[in-house]
């Protein structure tokens, strides 16, 4: 009698915001194909330690692919112990034999694409490169599609945006508002955004989506009526629905954020325009590590 072996799997801790929870799942699931293994997605530890930004997870939205986790599964607590030991044996292990993997320099690291995986693999990090999944990009594209239930208020704005020539704007504000830009672009870089895009998109209209839409409106008023307000993304409950309706724009121009970085990935269409800030940032907001911004999107210094 033939004894069938369990199916290798891969345990990915989610976390973070809604874009860096897909860049989790994006490289997983590319892992997963590539090595017949079954993908197995911890929902809940990672926010379970979430005290300052409580984050929730948002995948559920999108039509992915692979299984909750158990229990045991997740290695939360009161077993946490057991998964800082398995983060620091693993370090000392050589790469190809670890069977915890940590994101822990940002920068696209090219040996997660050979990985072989044995057993059971927990992934966690949030690895912030299309490199990891470029080569399934239909397949992650695919997942992402959105389950159709979003509100009337959403449905009008998307049909604005499908009926003219469509410009996405993300304004995050990670510190206060003010003069402090250690992690907020200054506004300078939306009003070269704005002239650059316009010499290759002329007419177009700018639908603009912001964590403080008032805010953000009163700095970009001088388009008039070629800007749209998103008034709802500074409230948690349409965080998808914004990322819908992003997507659907026909350019972008986005933020030092992996929440438009995926807005402008998922609804890049051929001949689409992407300007991202060439900056770089270290710290919780990092920003501009090698891998992250996609060659063929247009890169605009920031000063």
């Amino acid at each position: 009698m033939t004894v069938l072996q369990d199916r290798p799997k891969v345990i990915v801790l989610m976390k973070g915001g809604i874009g860096n929870q897909i860049f989790c799942y994006a490289a997983a699931r590319r892992l997963t194909l590539v090595n017949a293994a079954d993908l197995v997605i911890d929902d809940v530890s990672g926010f379970a330690v979430d005290k300052l930004y409580q984050r929730k997870y948002y995948l559920d939205h999108f039509n992915i692919a692979g299984r909750p986790a158990t229990v045991k599964e997740r290695l939360k607590r009161p077993i946490i112990i057991h998964r800082n030991w398995m983060r620091i044996i693993n370090r000392w292990r050589p790469f190809f034999k670890r069977t915890y993997l940590e994101d822990r320099h940002l920068s696209f690291d090219s040996r997660l694409l050979d990985f072989q995986v044995k057993g059971t693999l927990y992934l966690d990090g949030y690895w912030q490169s299309e490199n990891y999944f470029k080569d399934i990009e239909n397949v992650i594209k695919k997942d992402l599609a959105f389950k159709p239930s979003f509100d009337p208020y959403t449905e009008e704005l998307a049909c604005k945006i499908e009926g003219c020539t469509a410009i996405a704007i993300h304004r995050r504000w990670f510190d206060p508002s003010g003069e402090n830009y250690t992690h907020n672009l200054p506004f300078n870089y939306y009003v070269q955004a704005i002239e650059k895009i316009e010499r290759q998109v002329p007419n177009g209209i700018f639908f603009l989506f912001s964590d403080q839409p008032t805010l953000a409106a009163q700095e970009l008023s001088y388009l008039g009526k070629r800007l749209v307000v998103v008034e709802r993304n500074n409230n948690r409950d349409y965080t998808c629905d914004d990322l819908w309706l992003m997507s659907k724009c026909q350019h972008f121009i986005i933020a030092n954020s992996t929440f438009s970085w995926w807005g402008a990935w998922l609804g890049e269409k051929e001949g689409s325009i992407v300007i991202a800030p060439d900056v770089k940032i270290t710290g919780i907001t990092a920003w501009g590590f090698p891998g992250l911004i996609p060659e063929r999107w247009q890169k605009l210094s920031v000063s």
